[in-house]
């Protein structure tokens, strides 16, 4: 089992940066692959990035593509997600998730959940 907690979430403004951290504790991190999620409110959890085990692969949402870096630090068990040029629709709860093997696009593939940090984008 691994646990997830996020932070980093807050307020900024459009064309600004923030990044998002995703902490993880257990000792077979490095085995999972990872992904970052987003639900505004009223609407679905919608896919935002995802990354291999080993960080080698990544996979984007068209929506964030170009804008947007998830990586990961396996020695920190820890996985980022780089938000540049932010947009007012990029405004929702974004979750970490864990899952073992291939990194998916979808939530329900995914096994373990971080509790969400707010991120709020003004015009």
């Amino acid at each position: 089992q691994v646990q997830l907690a996020e932070s980093g979430g807050g307020l900024v403004q459009a064309g600004g940066s923030l990044r998002l951290s995703c902490a993880a504790s257990g000792r077979t991190f490095s085995s999972y692959a990872m992904g970052w999620f987003r639900q505004a409110p009223g609407k679905e959890r919608e896919f935002v990035a995802g990354i291999s085990s080993g960080g080698g692969r990544t996979s984007y949402a068209d929506s964030v593509k170009g804008r947007f870096t998830i990586s990961r630090d396996n020695a920190a068990k820890t996985v980022f997600l780089q938000m540049n040029s932010v947009k007012p629709e990029d405004t929702a709860t974004y979750y970490c998730a864990a899952r073992v093997g291939y990194y998916a696009d979808y939530a329900s593939a995914y096994n373990y959940w971080g509790q969400g940090t707010q991120v709020t984008v003004s015009s």
